[in-house]
């Protein structure tokens, strides 16, 4: 039977692709720290006994990052080069038999490694990675099949300098303590570490592109490898059981693209029926076969992946962000995803579910991930429960032309990975000038702005693109604000005209222009992409001090907090010229005790109450 992959139980790493047989290799590996960097040169990931010379001197419980307390061993460093070991068995990752005997693949696939891994099997280098958010793979077969050895070694080296500012950081911080708005570095493995066995001729990437206009969805198809004889790809799709759409096309190459018509998309009055939205969120399976000609007329599967898709669009017009063609109004809030034990890693799979249960209970319809690219699991449930996520990376902080190299490449993969995702609805690869402080004065960091944009659109046409979300756009398909102003009154004054649209040339708010000149106004809607931050900590001041924690106001009790919120919230929904808000922020993190909820996620208002707040309705 296909794996239907819209009702899978969250756990599987890579979501939209999804294959019955892998192996989970998270659990205890051995740690090392290698402060003096003298690995490469000691050969440590030689086969040579180094427990026995005190090199891996601890166990670390993979996927949390040794900073966190997880992990097992709650050391924040700094630490610029970690080392990771563990056994392998061929046994414990596929049926040797059928590895053997039909050239069946064994893939080693690491979700995210911070900041940039070399990997080794036996001693062998099986390749390297750059880029801390991204996935990466390496086929092993022959190293796990070679010889009568049944038990193998892995070693995985992680490089990730807490000094370097040009290698994308987003909010870890450069210095040994956390300050301010930083927080405690996540390095080294961090997301899940699997194995999965796939045919020789086998689906590696799906790219789902809907084209309801065009009663259709363009699919993106990637081998493993190109096919030494032409295949048959054969594509179901299904909704809640009803057979929308086959098709089969003939591929001779790796790459693929492909249009699959969806005949039910021509009836324009039905398709509310069809489409995909944070109320109606309709996931529509996919099935995808590998087929090669049997020898004797007929057709053998050689691989088989289900995924799913959403039919749905998403753009701007008429100064309104569009949803299916219509206005929609974006109710988000700002989330860090950290967690005080586990950091930029959940705590399980099944956080990332609660996650976005507890951000759609609060009456929000959107997410801004912040500086962090999130696991695909946690799109995965905004994509199946209903909530609209701006895909954004982590940035570094200092430009230079290798920083650029950096950023660009991680975001293409960024792009690559969470492309058929229905619940990303905007791309923003740059927040406030993270990374182009002078972008109003220096011609090169204005280019890189206004290239990154119209690279993402290069790469995905199909989702409007933010240049630089916060202030100083050039590029960007929305104007999005960023304006901690501390009462509605100000909010009111801003943003309570039709007249602001003229007056974001001025150096308002944070001292900047929030459009640099020669941005052109192509009827971009305007969204007020973070305020609030009100800082609120219901425990007492002993266990919490207020000179350690931060915010940008303040509330002295619970009815303080409340009347804040619904001041700054109210002036907010009474805005004719807002198409949407981001409220700053879901959760407190570390020292920032801005949050709705605390760091354990629970509330400082009762939900209800602060449900009517962000709604602004009284029901």
């Amino acid at each position: 039977m296909p794996v239907r992959a819209s009702r899978q139980d969250g756990t599987h790493p890579r979501p939209q692709l999804v294959r019955e047989g892998w192996t989970d290799l998270c659990g205890t590996w051995q740690l090392a720290y290698d402060d003096a960097r003298e690995g490469l040169d000691g050969r440590w990931a030689a086969l040579a006994d180094l427990a026995d010379r005190g090199v891996f001197d601890r166990d670390v419980t993979v996927p949390f990052p040794p900073e966190s307390e997880a992990s097992g061993i709650g050391d924040n460093g700094p630490h610029p080069v970690l080392w990771y070991r563990r056994a392998l068995r061929l046994a414990d990752v596929a049926d040797a038999d059928a590895v053997r005997g039909h050239g069946h693949r064994v893939v080693l696939r690491f979700a995210a490694v911070d900041y940039r891994a070399q990997v080794w099997l036996d001693g062998t280098l099986l390749g390297s990675h750059e880029g801390g958010q991204t996935p990466f793979s390496f086929e092993v077969t022959d190293l796990l099949t070679a010889g009568d050895a049944d038990e193998h070694v892995l070693v995985v080296r992680a490089e990730d300098d807490p000094r370097d500012v040009t290698q994308p950081r987003g909010k870890q911080d450069w210095l040994d303590e956390p300050h301010v708005i930083w927080y405690s570095r996540t390095s080294g493995i961090w997301q899940p570490v699997w194995c999965e066995v796939v045919p020789a001729v086998a689906v590696e990437h799906l790219a789902w592109t809907p084209d309801v206009a065009a009663s259709a969805v363009h699919l993106g198809l990637t081998l493993r490898e190109v096919p030494s004889r032409p295949v048959t790809v054969a594509v179901r799709l299904e909704l809640e059981g009803t057979l929308l759409a086959e098709h089969r096309v003939r591929v001779h190459e790796q790459r693929t693209q492909t249009t699959v018509a969806v005949p039910a998309l021509l009836n324009g009055q039905a398709r509310q029926d069809l489409t995909w939205s944070p109320e109606t969120p309709r996931l529509v399976d996919a099935t995808v076969q590998v087929l090669a000609d049997d020898g004797d007329g007929g057709e053998r599967v050689v691989d088989e992946v289900g995924s799913y898709l959403g039919l749905r669009t998403a753009g701007v017009g008429g100064r309104a962000f569009l949803l299916n063609g219509l206005p929609y109004y974006v109710r988000s809030v700002l989330e860090q995803g950290y967690w005080p034990d586990s950091h930029l890693t959940a705590p399980d799979a099944g956080a990332l579910r609660r996650e976005v249960e507890l951000i759609k209970g609060l009456g929000f319809n959107a997410v801004r991930v912040h500086q962090k690219v999130e696991d695909p699991r946690f799109l995965y449930w905004a994509d199946r429960l209903g909530l609209l996520v701006w895909g954004e990376t982590a940035n570094a902080f200092a430009f230079s032309p290798e920083a650029v190299r950096r950023l660009t490449a991680e975001w293409l993969e960024v792009v690559h990975r969470d492309v058929s995702h229905p619940c990303i609805v905007t791309w923003v690869p740059m927040n406030e000038s993270w990374g182009v402080h002078d972008v109003a004065t220096d011609p090169a960091q204005h280019a890189y702005t206004v290239a990154l944009a119209a690279l993402t659109r290069a790469v995905d046409p199909s989702r409007p693109v933010v240049s630089n979300d916060g202030w100083e756009h050039t590029d960007s398909d929305l104007w999005t604000v960023h304006d901690y102003a501390d009462t509605g009154a100000v909010l009111a004054q801003r943003y309570g005209s039709p007249e602001v649209r003229a007056t974001l040339e001025d150096f308002w708010p944070a001292g900047r222009r929030v459009l640099l000149p020669g941005a052109v106004d192509r009827g971009q809607p305007v969204m007020l992409t973070e305020f609030g931050g009100v800082r609120y900590t219901p425990r007492p001041p002993e266990e919490v001090p207020v000179e350690r924690t931060w915010g940008y106001s303040s509330a002295e009790d619970a009815e303080d907090f409340a009347a804040r919120l619904e001041d700054l919230l109210s002036a907010v929904h009474a805005s004719p010229v807002l198409a949407g808000f981001c409220y700053t922020q879901l959760t407190d993190t570390m020292q920032e005790a801005n949050g709705l909820l605390d760091e354990q996620r629970q509330p400082k208002l009762p939900i209800e109450r602060l449900r009517r707040i962000i709604t602004g309705r009284q029901d």
